[in-house]
């Protein structure tokens, strides 16, 4: 095993860290653990699936009984994906495509 400060292979054990073997290099004080794992956390889809609910008009609650994700974790989403939206349109610019419905009235 090999320090990742400064590559040195003279480590000793320094106890347990959540659970975890805790080392420290001798050189350079360094401490670590041998094994890292990676961040947990919801899957993209879920994530999407959770997104698509709000915007479908569900509430947030709503999508916290049906997916089992928190309430708060939800908002959080939404907010990360707002802030990538423009702010507006510009009104001075005027739209290439416009639409206009008709009502008939008898």
């Amino acid at each position: 095993m090999q320090c990742p400060e400064c590559k040195s292979t003279h480590i000793r054990q320094n106890g347990n860290r959540r659970g975890k073997q805790n080392h420290i290099c001798v050189d350079c004080g360094r401490q670590f653990i041998d094994d890292y794992t990676a961040l947990r956390g919801y899957s993209d889809e879920v994530k999407r699936e959770c997104l698509k609910m709000y915007v479908n008009g569900m509430g947030f609650r709503a999508i916290e009984r049906v997916k089992g994700v928190h309430h708060t974790t939800v908002i959080n989403w939404v907010r990360q994906v707002g802030e990538l939206l423009p702010d507006a349109y510009d009104p001075q610019t005027t739209p290439e495509v416009g639409q206009l419905d008709v009502a008939c009235f008898p």
